[in-house]
């Protein structure tokens, strides 16, 4: 399951008032999402990218056994829907249930949702198996801090001593945290296990992302941040994005257009690792997560 994005222009509008729980987004909202939109081509390669990391997942849980898993997809707020997917579970007779969300870190706001609705969907009978946080899975944080090493090994080596990495997660709102929600810590130790992996000792973690809303958003928010740490002496930050898993709206423009034009701005370098979509080895990580759950 992920959270869906429009496939076209005119999927904007429908899509957004989804997301908004059925009212309408007004004029003001509605362009300013166009607009991000646009800046990144008109849509998101997400739907594309989640496609392929369905179909690399299928193809290593084959692998893994043949015959014994049935792959399907479903979206939070575009379609298809998860809970006409489940529908169809429930329809050829599957009776055991996975359900993996591809975020990494797991919140009562965003993943969980997800869980709730699918079970509410599949209802009695069926056996469904959830699976949260997933983070700390043999091999993500492996590959998220090759991806960092990579990204340093761009910037010049005098620089190295004033670069920092800026790993971040997408803001949610800050009343989570009166339930004792987990997320936040989880980001900042996956952080932290990463940094060691690659063997970096700057880091640090900041959000991004954060709702048009009244209420207030979980933060320091990244921009912020990156004017903290050029004011501390910072030249370099090495962006990584640790809480998303393919290039997207978050990505291709909250940080390499807004951010990027921050760090711009300040003569701050700026260099963000890439993306995991669909590596194989990223898919493969995946897999086994969930084939640790069907035993």
């Amino acid at each position: 399951m992920a959270y869906g994005t429009p496939t076209t222009p005119a999927d904007v509008e429908p899509y957004y008032t989804r997301i908004r729980h059925g009212r309408a987004p007004t004029p003001e909202l509605l362009a300013d999402l166009v607009r991000r939109y646009n800046a990144i081509g008109g849509t998101s390669p997400l739907a594309e990218r989640t496609a392929a990391q369905v179909s690399g997942i299928a193809k290593a849980l084959e692998a893994l056994a043949p015959g014994k898993f049935d792959v399907r997809f479903g979206s939070k707020y575009e379609p298809p829907l998860l809970e006409e997917i489940a529908e169809t579970f429930r329809t050829d007779g599957i009776t055991v249930v996975i359900g993996m969300a591809l975020a990494p870190h797991s919140s009562s706001m965003s993943t969980d949702q997800y869980m709730d609705r699918a079970r509410g969907a599949l209802g009695e009978g069926i056996d469904f198996r959830a699976i949260g946080a997933w983070w700390d899975a043999p091999g993500f944080l492996e590959l998220i801090a090759q991806r960092v090493r990579d990204a340093l090994a761009t910037i010049p080596p005098e620089r190295l001593a004033t670069t920092e990495v800026l790993f971040s997660a997408h803001s949610l709102p800050e009343k989570i945290l009166a339930n004792g929600d987990t997320y936040p810590v989880q980001l900042r130790t996956s952080a932290e296990r990463a940094a060691a992996l690659a063997n970096v000792e700057r880091w640090d973690i900041a959000w991004q992302s954060a709702g048009r809303t009244a209420d207030p958003w979980i933060g320091p928010d990244i921009l912020e941040v990156l004017r903290t740490k050029h004011a501390q002496g910072v030249t370099d930050i090495v962006s990584c994005p640790i809480g998303f898993v393919a290039d997207h709206l978050e990505v291709l423009f909250d940080i390499d257009i807004e951010a990027q034009g921050v760090a711009d701005e300040l003569g701050l370098n700026l260099v963000r690792t890439a993306s995991l979509n669909a590596d194989p080895a990223f898919t493969d990580v995946l897999a086994n997560v969930i084939q640790s759950v069907s035993l």
